[in-house]
């Protein structure tokens, strides 16, 4: 695969519309549509579904898109680099979604006084992609929550060890609550939970735990995090996450869960890897949280 493909490919996505698509590029239509059915038979996948009125995205066009995206800015910033003849430090970081995003930016602020050309970069991949990006080189550094699994094949140092809460909006009966024990937690309420590929497998055991406990017209299912909490705000149930003070959202009540187990983050980096900013980075990481 080459770049023109991967923009191709990242451009229809975005507008999904070939015809935009084409504009943005500044290429005719059927060039474009050539560059994707290239990529296609390449990657032996369909990545659209096209009709007469839309184009759809396929499941493995969600999945390659953030890895697309990755392999762009890569080469944008290699070319930029070359160009410049400067010797920037790069520090690919990857996390799961926005919530442990928050924990970095006081983290990156140290690391960045202290390694001057440092150019730090953050990739949100969901699950399982990220630690895939992470095996191949392509991220330095994974910040997440625990998986023993993945502890097997890479250094990983805990920052901390989160309780999980019950986030919910304040109308919501849980919320007069100081804290809860999980048989609170009954088929009364809707719970909210996420997908396994968005979230750990520590957090999924956690959540899947009350889901399989309720009847259908209580679980509701979301994609991300992010999305839970949205449902929470607008009053359709409650959900349980990992507690990061940083990460709160404000308008949310966050009660914790006393018997549920807590949940290690840290951070995952490959074994071997000397680099002086990624070993700063992890310290750093350790020492703040």
């Amino acid at each position: 695969m080459n770049t023109t493909q991967l923009e191709c490919f990242v451009t229809v996505a975005e507008h999904l519309n070939f015809s935009k698509a084409s504009h943005v590029l500044k290429i005719s239509q059927p060039a474009v549509s050539h560059q994707i059915r290239m990529l296609e038979e390449e990657l032996d996948v369909k990545l659209f579904r096209r009709s007469s009125r839309s184009v759809l995205l396929t499941q493995e066009g969600f999945q390659f898109l953030p890895d697309a995206k990755l392999m762009l800015r890569t080469a944008y910033s290699a070319k930029e680099r070359l160009s410049r003849r400067e010797q920037f430090l790069m520090l690919e970081i990857g996390c799961h979604n926005y919530m442990e995003l928050n924990l970095l930016p006081p983290v990156l602020k140290k690391l960045a006084g202290e390694f001057p050309l440092l150019h730090p970069s953050i990739h949100i991949v969901p699950f399982p992609s990220l630690f895939g990006l992470l095996d191949t080189h392509q991220v330095h550094a994974v910040v997440g929550a625990g998986d023993a699994q993945k502890k097997l094949s890479l250094c990983y140092r805990e920052f901390a060890r989160a309780p999980v809460v019950c986030i919910c909006a304040p109308e919501h009966p849980l919320a007069r609550h100081e804290s809860l024990i999980r048989a609170q937690l009954t088929e009364e309420y809707n719970f909210i939970g996420c997908s396994p590929d968005h979230v750990s497998n520590s957090v999924f055991s956690i959540q899947s735990s009350v889901l399989s406990a309720l009847p259908p017209e209580k679980r509701f299912l979301t994609e991300s995090i992010e999305s839970a909490i949205a449902l929470a705000k607008a009053q359709i149930g409650y959900t349980l996450y990992p507690d990061f003070p940083l990460s709160r959202e404000q308008g949310l009540c966050y009660v914790p869960v006393t018997d549920l187990p807590n949940v290690s983050f840290g951070v995952y980096y490959l074994p071997g890897n000397e680099d002086p900013a990624l070993r700063r980075f992890v310290k750093l990481m350790v020492a703040h949280s």
